[in-house]
């Protein structure tokens, strides 16, 4: 169980939970929610022992294992396997205990020893060390990583794969309490699905921070929110706290409003007879009555992010046609020569119309990215053609689109130029208070319009990137995961102002909310083509899980073909080595020699080592020292033979 008893949390001077009282049970999957910078992340750091609480009492069983997912990049030449495989700190300790035990300078007979080091075996035998290497590698598979992956360093991997893996070494922990700080942020839709399964398989507490709603119905079944610098506590998932908080609102207004009415009504009383010597009492009454009143804060709902795409000038029908496309990236030389191409997908042929809302479905890796690339003009057509639309004006949200925004520069920067660089076309005024104006619109008031982007939080980034692609009036908007770094209400607002955009919407995105609310039509990316998907989110979830089971059993057996041929590749290299019969006839006739002369004396020496160990007369242990010696030395040359026998046989694959 843990435990908040009048929990103080402090940032600085500022209060993020004020006094706050909360029980959670072992077992309980939570769900942490509350606005960017209401204390979420700070919340963790006390769960997970980072930070102390400022006053009230905190407490979580001191035995339970945490798991956590590390937030800095990993920088390691470990394979992927052995990376993740460490996140298991059990085993890890377990192993470490037993290569101790086995180095330690102990006598070869000493029983205690011996048990320690079978205890050992055991332990780890209990703690799943015969199949760890396969359980970590299945965790890596399901987050989307393929076979050929499996033995990568992980210096090899992007920034996002290497998060993955951080995920994967979290999960591999056998914990008692899992942290999960936005870990749906660098998964696809498939990998995302795998995860919400295996956390619903997990049998331990978990506490989740995630702005991905149907990520938390899914996952979570009591929800916490951080508001005003209390902790209250919902039973049910995020669809179910929603509907408790807006019930509690409304009888919140309602006691508001019935208050405000009473307190009128003590106020008029008071005003009308404060100045009457014959009523002044039961005024001065009210007046008290009035003080002590508890004030119930009016709701004063916090500024909602809201915005909306303008009307397009023209809407082009249709808005572009695909014909016989092959789409892929091409190698260049430092000359920007062509070298090479990598083809990706072929035989495209679709359109694209006015007013169409297309989600882009398909497993990682498959061509997403690279469909909306070209479409965008970012990437040439490897083949075929691509014909747009008159008047066709793209608003195109990347997923590197944050990375492209310059870090020096502030938001008032950036609109400046991308104002000027619209020209006299745009019919926007650029007077600079009227861009600060728009800026306002999205959130960047006052001293922010002069921050500098590199210092801004996700969120705010893509909120400019946002109010640019806007600025831009597209009639064709292809959004590539722009929910990545938004926080609900912005995924919200987002959603809305999608549903009443009029032009064309192409999305790719793994949070789902989003793809059911704006598409009404999918489209497959996967195996080189592209096609219809005939389905809703629901069939491509189970679609998703069948594929997934599919290619682990792929490579199960693809693992056993391999494991076939490398035994008969073998075979055949032992059977080349074997030696004729006449090399190792001799060996093996001296080697039976040897081995008749060392049975007796072995048999002798065991019989003085008992002796030895059983005499208390000085003069015989003298005696019998001397012959265990003597016995020692005749020993040592056969002993070496022997050792020399056998390694030669055995280099010969003679022996048996």
């Amino acid at each position: 169980m843990i435990s908040l008893k009048n929990i103080v949390l402090r940032r600085s001077a500022k209060v993020l939970l004020d006094n706050v009282t909360v029980t959670l049970n072992p077992g309980e999957k939570v769900g942490l929610v509350g606005r960017n910078g209401a204390g979420k992340s700070t919340l963790f750091a006390l769960f997970s022992g980072a930070l102390h609480e400022d006053g009230g009492d905190f407490y979580k069983p001191k035995q339970w294992l945490m798991a956590q997912v590390a937030q800095n990049m990993p920088e390691t030449s470990e394979s992927a396997t052995e990376f993740v495989l460490g996140g298991d700190t059990r085993l890890a300790d377990l192993r470490q205990t037993l290569t101790e035990l086995e180095q330690a300078d102990v006598a070869l007979d000493d029983m205690d020893h011996g048990m320690a080091i079978a205890q050992a075996y055991t332990d780890l035998a209990d703690a799943g060390e015969h199949d760890a290497v396969p359980r970590a590698q299945a965790l890596i598979l399901g987050l989307g990583f393929h076979n050929d992956e499996l033995e990568r360093p992980v210096n090899s991997f992007s920034g996002g794969w290497r998060m993955r893996l951080q995920l994967a070494r979290a999960l591999m922990c056998p914990s008692d309490l899992l942290l999960l700080d936005e870990p749906t942020n660098h998964l696809d839709l498939d990998a995302l699905v795998w995860l919400e399964a295996w956390l619903k398989r997990y049998a331990g507490t978990m506490i989740v921070i995630s702005h991905d709603r149907e990520f938390l119905d899914a996952v979570t079944h009591v929800t916490l929110q951080i508001e005003s610098a209390q902790l209250t506590r919902y039973g049910g998932n995020y669809s179910a706290f929603e509907i408790l908080k807006s019930q509690q609102m409304e009888l919140q207004q309602a006691a508001f409003s019935k208050q405000q009415e009473k307190m009128a009504h003590l106020q008029k009383f008071i005003d009308r007879f404060k100045a009457k010597a014959s009523k002044a009492k039961q005024a001065q009454s009210r007046v008290k009555a009035l003080e002590r009143m508890e004030k119930i804060a009016p709701l004063l709902a916090e500024a909602e992010f809201t915005f909306e795409f303008k009307e397009p000038t023209n809407l082009p029908n249709p808005m572009l046609t695909l014909s016989d496309g092959e789409f892929g990236y091409l190698s260049l030389n430092e000359d920007g020569e062509e070298t090479g191409r990598k083809r990706i997908l072929s035989g495209v042929n679709k359109s694209v119309l006015a007013g169409q809302r297309i989600g882009i479905l398909g497993a990682n890796g498959q061509g997403k990215s690279t469909l909306v690339k070209t479409i965008a003009r970012d990437l040439k057509a490897l083949g075929g053609t691509i014909t747009e639309g008159k008047g066709l004006s793209i608003g195109y949200f990347a997923q590197q689109e944050l990375d492209v925004l310059r870090p020096d520069d502030n938001p008032l920067e950036h609109m400046i130029r991308l104002a000027r660089d619209l020209g006299a076309a745009a019919k926007e005024p650029t007077r600079e208070q009227d861009l600060r104006s728009y800026l306002g619109s999205f959130n960047f008031s006052g001293d922010m319009v002069k921050q500098k982007v590199g210092t801004m939080s996700g969120g705010e980034k893509a909120r400019l990137v946002l109010a640019m692609i806007v600025w831009q009036r597209p009639n064709l908007l292809l959004l590539d995961e722009p929910t990545n770094h938004l926080d609900l209400a912005t995924r919200e607002a987002l959603s809305m102002a999608l549903n009443e955009f009029e032009g064309t919407v192409m999305l790719v995105s793994h949070d789902r909310a989003l793809l059911r609310s704006v598409c009404d039509e999918f489209w497959m990316v996967g195996r080189g083509v592209v096609t219809p998907f005939d389905g809703d989110l629901d069939d491509y979830q189970r679609y998703l899980l069948d594929e997934s089971k599919r290619l682990r059993e792929e490579a199960k057996e693809d693992a056993k073909v391999v494991a076939k041929l490398e035994a008969k590749v073998e075979a055949k290299k032992e059977a080349k080595i074997v030696a004729p019969i006449e090399m190792t006839r001799p060996l093996k006739k001296e080697l039976a020699a040897v081995e008749a002369k060392l049975a007796p004396l072995n048999a002798k020496k065991e019989m003085l080592e008992t002796q030895l160990a059983k005499s208390q007369d000085p003069a015989e242990l003298v005696e019998l020292s001397r012959e265990h010696q003597a016995l020692s030395d005749n020993l040592g040359p056969l002993e070496e033979r022997w050792l020399a026998l056998t390694s030669e046989l055995e280099s010969l694959g003679a022996l048996v």
